[in-house]
């Protein structure tokens, strides 16, 4: 029945965004200069008030909050800036309230001059289960009329939230920090086929964690990669859920491993996702910029790896995904003219797809511009002829359809890569 009622769901939403225009997809990447940029860190505290019992906390992973103002009793102002600029039109904010007495109050988001409000307002009281915020409490000022992109976004937004004692989390999207992220991955590393190992550091000294599903003297292989920007959670989610799969107990799972190891990072830039960044890594450099040049550590040490595991086991790289959140569903592929180690791969796994979820229309958007490498999806294909991707989630893609996405991606690409390699 739940799944029966996903379908209908997704049939709708689908039916519904055919009334619209369809996501267009970004304008082609220019390669971007990426040495090192100084980055601002924010204060990290409890804002207080001498004539009121509210406190605002930016003093845990993942937070984002640079100023508040107390307006009257029960109105304030939040200010959100970025790390440095120029940067991306993604404001991530995360932030705790509390009072000593239970209160409803106004709280008001703004952020640095040319910046606007994007991603909608989640709550939670434990800081891992998240809810939306109610729309009869969400009120936008100044909103564009574009249907995607920084002209569709408000210039401020105003919450109503009932805050007391317990400690409510306000957040752009669900906080996937690198301690949850690191979890999820020793919960993954229990399986006997699945090894966590650290193939370097962050600019700040985090772990750049790697996850091997399968044999590591196969000379078949996948690179998976996530979060080079740290919004992204929606991108995160369906990695999750394309990994978990990959790493079932299933038949096709079993007989996939046996012929194919997945490598995978699934947090590439964890200085930027836990210093709350709108882009950038601790470097103040957009990650997805530098594969070409390769001045980060983080994409270095991706680069590294991969040149090790090609000289250790004389294999190929098959498969390369990066996956990302964007204004909506769309994937950013290769040229299908232009032939890697299992041509046509991706586009028969995506027509695959299309029939596998009822109504849904996969967006696509090729690009035949490899040279200069700069983007991940680049270099994987350029310099190791994997069939590679950038697999982008839609900020407001209902979390079970994703979650259901990334499980039937990984499913059809299992068969698509087993039946061409006999």
């Amino acid at each position: 029945m739940k799944h029966t009622l996903l379908t209908i769901t997704l049939f709708i939403a689908s039916f519904l965004q055919g009334q619209t225009p369809k996501f267009q997809g970004q304008p082609p990447v220019e390669r971007v200069a990426t040495e090192s940029k100084p980055t601002q860190m924010q204060w990290k505290g409890d804002f207080t008030f001498t004539d009121s019992d509210v406190i605002f906390s930016n003093n845990f992973e993942g937070a984002r909050l640079n100023g508040v103002l107390k307006n009257n009793d029960n109105t304030f102002t939040a200010l959100i800036t970025s790390e440095n600029t120029p940067v991306n039109m993604s404001p991530w904010y995360s932030f705790k309230i509390w009072s000593a007495q239970e209160q409803s109050i106004e709280l008001i988001l703004t952020y640095q001059e040319t910046a606007k409000h994007r991603y909608y307002p989640k709550l939670s009281k434990d800081g891992v289960n998240w809810s939306s915020l109610d729309s009869i409490n969400y009120t936008e000022y100044e909103k564009g009329d574009a249907d995607f992109g920084p002209g569709s976004l408000p210039v401020k937004i105003k919450m109503t939230l009932d805050i007391g004692p317990e400690v409510l989390w306000v957040s752009g999207q669900e906080l996937e920090t690198s301690t949850r992220v690191s979890s999820w991955a020793d919960t993954l590393s229990a399986n006997t086929f699945v090894q966590k190992t650290n193939i370097g550091k962050s600019e700040q000294g985090r772990d750049l964690n790697m996850l091997t599903i399968g044999d590591p003297a196969s000379k078949n292989m996948l690179i998976v990669i996530s979060r080079q920007h740290p919004p992204e959670v929606t991108g995160y989610l369906a990695m999750k859920a394309f990994v978990e799969n990959l790493s079932s107990d299933t038949k096709l799972a079993r007989k996939f491993r046996k012929k194919f190891t997945v490598y995978v990072v699934p947090l590439m830039n964890p200085d930027g996702v836990d210093n709350g960044h709108w882009r950038h890594n601790a470097g103040g450099i957009d990650l997805n910029r530098d594969w070409a040049n390769f001045n980060q550590p983080e994409t270095r040490a991706v680069k590294s790896f991969m040149e090790s595991k090609i000289k250790d086991t004389k294999g190929k790289f098959y498969f390369g995904i990066d996956f990302h959140s964007t204004w909506d569903d769309i994937y950013y592929t290769v040229d299908p003219k232009l032939k890697g180690n299992m041509p046509n791969l991706v586009y028969d796994w995506l027509d695959e797809l299309k029939k596998q979820i009822v109504g849904y229309d996969p967006n696509i958007k090729p690009n035949d511009q490899i040279e200069p490498t700069t983007v991940s999806r680049n270099y994987f294909f350029a310099t190791y002829g994997a069939e590679a991707l950038v697999f982008e989630i839609g900020d407001n893609t209902p979390r079970d359809f994703i979650k259901e996405k990334g499980k039937i991606s990984a499913n059809v690409l299992m068969k698509q890569m087993l039946k061409r390699f006999k």
